[in-house]
C-alpha cells in the first residue's frame, strides 16, 4: 500500500517522508503521531483525515483541499475496502477507523462519517444491455468500484444540521453522510409538510413519479434534539 500511497502522492510523498522525524501533534485531540511510525518491528503507521465533502488527505496536511487530496482510485478502493472500526487497542478514541493493509495500520478520522456518498449513478447494464432499474450512491472517490443500493426512502435530514444521510454498511457505523453537493441536486424531489414552510423536516421524496415516505430509520443513529445533539459544520 506504500507505493500505491506513493504514487497518488507525486511529488508530495517526497516531502511527506522527510518529515517523519518531526513530531506531529494532532490539533483536534491529545494523540500524537510520526507519519509512517513504527510502533511494533517490521510494523507502520499511517494516519488520515476524511473531510465532509468524501475527500481523503494525510492528517498532518496542512491545506486540505481538491489538490491536496487522493484522487488515484486505484488506492481509494483498496484503502475503503479494508476500512474497519478501529478496535486495534491504538488511537481508538482519534482515529476511530482503521484500514489495514499487511504491515500498515492506517488510522482514520474524520469531519462527520467515513463513508461520504458523492454521486447518485445509474446501475451498470445487464448480459442483455439493458440498465438495472435501481441507482446506486457511490463513495469514497471509488466511483463504480465503491456502491451501495439507493434507498430513497431511507434518506434522513438531519433536523438541526440540515445534513442529509443514506444507510451504509455496519462496518462503518450505518451511516453515510450526503455531500452537500449531491443533497442540493436531491433537494427538489424531497416533499414537506407544508409547501410553503421547508423548514420542519420532510416526509417523503418524489422518486419517478411515485412519492416515497420517508422512513427516518436512520434518527435513531444521532443524539436527540433534546439532548442538545446534532452535527456541526456545514450543511449537506
Amino acid at each position: 500500500m506504500f507505493l500505491l500511497r506513493t504514487a497518488a502522492l507525486g511529488g508530495r510523498a517526497v516531502a511527506a517522508l522527510r518529515s517523519l522525524s518531526a513530531r506531529y501533534t494532532t490539533s483536534t485531540g491529545p494523540a500524537e503521531f510520526i507519519q509512517g511510525q513504527s510502533p511494533e518491528p517490521r510494523i507502520r503507521e499511517y494516519f488520515y483525515y476524511i473531510d465532509h465533502h468524501g475527500q481523503l488527505f494525510l492528517d498532518d496536511t496542512k491545506v486540505k483541499n481538491f489538490v491536496t487530496c487522493f484522487k488515484d482510485k486505484h488506492f481509494l478502493v483498496f484503502f475503503f475496502n479494508r476500512l474497519r472500526s478501529n478496535q486495534s487497542g491504538r488511537y481508538e478514541e482519534d482515529f476511530p477507523f482503521l484500514s489495514l493493509c499487511g504491515r500498515e495500520r492506517n488510522f482514520l478520522r474524520c469531519d462527520d462519517r467515513p463513508v461520504v456518498f458523492t454521486h447518485l449513478m445509474q446501475p451498470p447494464a445487464g448480459p442483455g444491455g439493458l440498465m438495472g432499474e435501481q441507482q446506486l450512491l457511490s463513495y469514497g472517490g471509488g466511483e463504480e468500484k465503491l456502491t451501495v443500493p439507493f434507498r430513497p426512502e431511507a434518506l434522513y435530514m438531519h433536523p438541526l444540521s440540515g445534513r442529509v444521510y443514506h444507510p451504509c454498511s455496519e462496518r462503518w457505523g450505518g451511516v453515510g453522510l450526503v455531500r452537500s453537493a449531491l443533497a442540493i441536486e436531491l433537494s427538489p424531489f424531497f416533499v414537506y409538510p407544508s409547501e410553503q414552510d421547508q423548514s420542519e423536516q420532510p416526509t417523503h421524496f418524489v422518486q419517478g413519479g411515485q412519492k416515497l415516505r420517508l422512513t427516518n430509520e436512520l434518527a435513531g443513529c444521532f443524539p436527540s434534539v433534546e439532548e442538545g445533539g446534532g452535527q456541526k459544520g456545514e450543511p449537506g
